[in-house]
């Protein structure tokens, strides 16, 4: 075992020693045919090595989606009650382990351990609202315009889903999808973020170990070249969910088209917080702090965005700043940490880069502002918590998704001039508003053009029964998490029933009925 991994292995507790996993494919754990696999390092300490894992290729997946193929009949034609049963006890496992898996996803993702629990509880938590929904699934009862005739529309499953599942959220996405794609009746082949995949391994062993019949649910690790794309063109694959970058949601689009595949993205983001001068500013710092800091700023809803109003801009920047300044820095499974690492040298490269564009747009550094190299934190992907202040609406650091522990606050004048601002972008995944006005808030709530918004609360921290997605180029209108997840994969089909004994004609005008 490398030093590294011994030492923390005393520091924070028991982890699992590197070795290599396998795909999982048709109920076994299988080798890809490349013979190859990758390595999984740890963002905090490059030296500690996670596992390898395999390098997959179109064979793999190939094989991965013929199992899902063959599974798939039996599994639709299992009641979904039934189905339900599977991700009760897919939930339970995931609660008996949760802070197990929450350990060795900070380990592998970096964020703090308290919101890898959080990502363990969010994948619980949708193991047990997908269930109750095998007893739901509903459809629509309607009147007829004929006598002795009854109508109604059911949900059909599409076949197998193939899921492309991103690296920040690496258990409660992929949770998200499958349990939804899963309870209506679908397969699922899954290939995990390349940087991220011990949190899906650890996914399907918990579906593995709840009995899941074989082939239902298929795991491939290894790169969207070799994976990925073979996915968007295998012709069994019904439906493609993916959560990423808007530029390869784009690509993802394009290349289902030709097949008419079903297509759910979900892509990225530009968040607003937007403090009012009624606002309670402490209470607005304390949510744009964990807004734009949390996860290390590594989430499609960060608040990498904020407009103050003009009254109380100076007194905000000035608390934020120093609060930012106060932030602990490090490892995530050391309790005292408050924000993780970057998930990679291109991702702390791209954070300096857009710091740099701030700078020569004329943006102001007031705390933070560089990668953080020397000491401990020198061996992992470490960068300062940045606020840029004097920022105008149209330069880049306050268009342009970064990803990163960066924010950028600006100036306005009214809610109006707030709400222009804050639309005022390519994307509208959330917003949020600090105000004591309930008719501003009724406003704000009413005008800002998001798919999710938060009163006097950052623009983070969904609930899973609730839709999840934006709108322009956020996504392309499909919705996870909660029931809207269910309409992703399933499709409606009307059903005509004529009891009348005698042929009768809708949609044909009749003297008299």
């Amino acid at each position: 075992m490398p030093k590294a991994a011994t030492q923390e292995k005393q520091e924070f507790g028991a982890l699992r020693a590197p070795r290599e996993y396998k795909n999982f494919i048709d109920g076994q754990w299988v080798p890809s045919s490349s013979g190859k696999t990758f390595e999984n390092r740890n963002p905090a300490d490059r030296e500690d090595l996670i596992g390898t894992f395999q390098e997959s290729n179109a064979d793999d997946l190939n094989a991965a989606v013929d199992a899902a193929d063959r599974a798939f009949n039996g599994w639709r034609l299992t009641p979904a009650p039934g189905r339900a049963e599977y991700l009760y006890h897919v939930g339970n496992i995931l609660k008996r382990d949760k802070e197990k898996i929450a350990r060795e996803m900070t380990r592998e993702m970096g964020k703090v351990l308290a919101e890898t629990r959080g990502d363990v509880q969010e994948a619980i938590d949708m193991a047990f609202l997908m269930a109750g929904e095998g007893r739901r699934l509903f459809g629509v009862t309607t009147p007829s315009e004929l006598p002795n005739k009854f109508n109604m529309a059911v949900r059909m499953p599409l076949g197998v889903a193939g899921l492309i599942t991103p690296w920040n959220f690496p258990i409660a996405i992929p949770a998200w999808k499958s349990m939804a794609a899963l309870i209506c009746g679908n397969t699922v082949v899954i290939k995990p973020a390349s940087l991220t995949p011990l949190s899906v391994v650890m996914l399907a062993e918990a579906f593995h170990e709840a009995g899941l019949p074989k082939g239902v649910f298929n795991v491939v690790t290894g790169g969207g070249r070799e994976v990925g794309e073979p996915m968007l063109e295998h012709p069994r694959v019904a439906v493609i969910s993916f959560t990423g970058s808007t530029d390869v949601g784009r690509d993802i689009a394009i290349a289902c088209a030709p097949q008419f595949k079903h297509v759910h993205l979900e892509m990225g983001g530009k968040n607003i917080i937007m403090v009012m001068d009624d606002a309670d500013v402490d209470l607005a710092v304390d949510g744009a702090l964990w807004g734009a800091f949390g996860t290390a700023g590594q989430r499609c809803t960060a608040a990498s965005r904020i407009v103050a109003h003009r009254k109380i801009y100076d007194q905000f920047v000035e608390k934020l700043a120093g609060r930012a300044a106060k932030l602990r820095v490090g490892n995530g499974l050391d309790p005292k940490t408050d924000m993780g690492p970057n998930i990679s040298a291109s991702q702390v490269k791209t954070v300096e880069k857009y710091v740099q564009i701030g700078k020569d747009e004329g943006a102001k550094i007031v705390t933070g502002g560089a990668a953080l190299t020397d000491g401990p934190l020198g061996k992992g992907h470490f960068h300062q918590p940045t606020v840029f202040a004097n920022v105008k609406p149209n330069m880049r650091i306050a268009q342009e998704e970064i990803f990163g522990p960066v924010t950028a606050v600006m100036e306005c004048d009214s809610l109006e001039e707030a709400i222009a601002i804050g639309n005022g972008v390519k994307y509208g995944l959330s917003s949020s508003i600090y105000t004591r006005n309930v008719n501003n808030a009724f406003v704000a709530m009413r005008d800002m053009y998001t798919g999710i918004f938060y009163v006097n609360a950052p623009t983070i921290g969904a609930e899973v029964h609730l839709p999840f997605g934006g709108t322009k180029q956020t996504g392309n209108g499909h919705r996870e998490a909660g029931v809207a997840g269910i309409d992703v994969f399933s499709e409606w089909k009307s059903i005509y029933i004529d009891y009348s004994g005698s042929l009768q004609r809708a949609q044909i005008d009749t003297e008299e009925i």
